[in-house]
């Protein structure tokens, strides 16, 4: 049989699926209806030792997880920061899968190559960062990471006289990395991965608004001094809170160190002109982390590095083989991030952008922030609710007080985690909690192309039967 027949039905059982997966998103429960064990169950068994026609594989293993999907790309979906599919990017990712290129050469995938080129500087443009810098596309914001800071880590070990892609760590002088206490856990592992160390990791204080302060980075530069790495975020996970980047940036460069912003999903927040002033000066910083898979909504994954020292970049990324046939009028990829064997990520980049453009990306961005608002709020004015950080961005948190009598903050944080796990056992909603300054919260994050007002509507409502059940309960088991 000829391959193409072959392939055929396998492939259109597979648009069919997803066609009904993304045409039932509105009516489906937004979390998993099945335990692990009926999955494995499901989809365990002795190993095949026989084939199976490929059309049959696909109906089977969609059967076999139905239900164990998160609703993750649908617009009801408020635990984390995970954008949707927009339908460009989408099909653009099919079609990469396809072509199934080898991205780390020019030779072995000239198209993957210089779709990469191009995004890569749209991307520069879209976030107003400088043009000249280098930049790389990485499974997700840990990779972009991890990438910025190998950087950093060739560029300041460089100056004290260490080559440390030749001579490794041992006996070089120590880095230190200064960030926030609100930090990510992805800065932790490329601390490790980088072997750098987490006792490097030095947490700076900060205030009401979980902003770092000038007067904590100062007096983190009196205790010590040598090669350091100042972290900054462009949207903390919890409340979107941005640190004073143009304070902060030039009094970590006058002490020689280099400057990384975590911008995950806020560092987008420069397309859009109501909330670019949240990020002023943040273009003066050394590298900048974000994940397209964001705000952006393309497929998993797809994280995006941006390096103003292009040679420190290259330095610490690039490989060379005998066998290998770098071309000089085109970009080599590996040259520039981590990963040999890689899928091209370029081609979901360049298709969200020339489907949004950067005023379609902008309104994204704003409407978003408006459904975030509209839902904190809606929330937070329920009975036995309130909103604990309104959003500046499209992160705010709410909290659910225990009815029960006396109940105190430990009851209140219990009875909030509980509230969540209803909400979403409901289906018509997922949320999930998180602890600020000592207290449980339920997170609520917007980011997904698909969300409406509806949507927002639709989950308050469920919050509120939640409540109203939960509070009956406790007042029938008082009497």
């Amino acid at each position: 049989m000829r391959p193409r027949a072959l392939a055929s039905p396998a492939l259109h059982r597979a648009v069919h699926h997803a066609l009904q997966w993304i045409d039932g998103l509105d009516d489906r429960p937004v979390g998993s209806t099945v335990a692990p064990e009926d999955l494995r169950r499901r989809l365990g068994g002795p190993l095949p030792q026989s084939r199976t026609d490929a059309a049959a594989v696909i109906d089977e293993l969609v059967a076999a997880t139905e239900g164990a999907h998160l609703g993750s790309v649908g617009g009801r979906f408020f635990a984390w920061v995970i954008g949707g599919a927009l339908p460009a990017a989408l099909a653009a990712d099919w079609l990469t899968s396809t072509w199934d290129q080898p991205s780390a050469l020019y030779r072995c995938g000239p198209a993957a190559s210089i779709v990469e080129e191009v995004a890569g500087a749209w991307v520069k443009e879209l976030l107003d960062l400088p043009r000249d810098t280098s930049f790389a596309f990485t499974t997700g914001c840990q990779l972009a990471h991890f990438t910025a800071l190998a950087a950093a880590r060739h560029a300041l070990l460089a100056r004290t006289g260490w080559n440390v892609e030749a001579d490794g760590l041992c006996g070089a002088p120590p880095i230190r990395v200064l960030t926030s206490e609100h930090r990510h856990g992805s800065i932790d592992r490329a601390v490790r991965f980088l072997g750098i160390g987490t006792r490097s990791l030095i947490p700076l204080r900060t205030d009401a608004d979980a902003r770092i302060t000038m007067e904590a980075l100062d007096d983190a530069f009196r205790e010590s001094h040598g090669p350091t790495i100042v972290v900054l975020n462009a949207a903390d996970l919890n409340v979107a809170a941005f640190d004073p980047f143009a304070e902060l940036i030039p009094r970590a460069h006058a002490a020689g160190a280099w400057v990384h912003i975590d911008g995950a999903f806020g560092l987008f927040a420069r397309v859009s002109r109501a909330k670019r002033s949240l990020l002023a000066g943040v273009e003066a910083a050394d590298s900048w982390a974000t994940d397209a898979h964001k705000w952006l909504n393309v497929p998993f994954d797809c994280g995006i590095c941006i390096i103003r020292d292009r040679a420190a970049h290259r330095a610490a990324m690039t490989v060379s083989a005998s066998y290998m046939s770098p071309d000089s009028n085109a970009r080599d990829q590996i040259d520039w991030t981590p990963e040999w064997s890689r899928r091209s990520r370029g081609f979901a980049v360049y298709a969200a952008l020339r489907e949004l453009g950067a005023e379609g990306l902008e309104a994204l961005i704003d409407d978003t922030c408006a459904h975030c608002r509209e839902l904190v709020s809606g929330l937070g004015g329920l009975p036995g609710a309130e909103s604990v950080v309104l959003p500046q961005l499209n992160q705010g948190l709410v909290r659910f007080r225990d009815p029960a009598p006396g109940a105190q903050d430990d009851d209140h944080d219990r009875y909030t985690d509980t509230v969540i796990q209803a909400i979403n056992a409901t289906g018509e909603a997922f949320f999930s909690g998180t602890t600020w300054k000592g207290r449980r919260a339920m997170r609520v994050s917007v980011v997904n192309w698909r969300t409406t007002s509806a949507d927002v509507r639709r989950a308050i409502e469920a919050a509120r039967l939640v409540l109203s059940t939960l509070s009956l309960t406790c007042a029938t088991s008082v009497d």
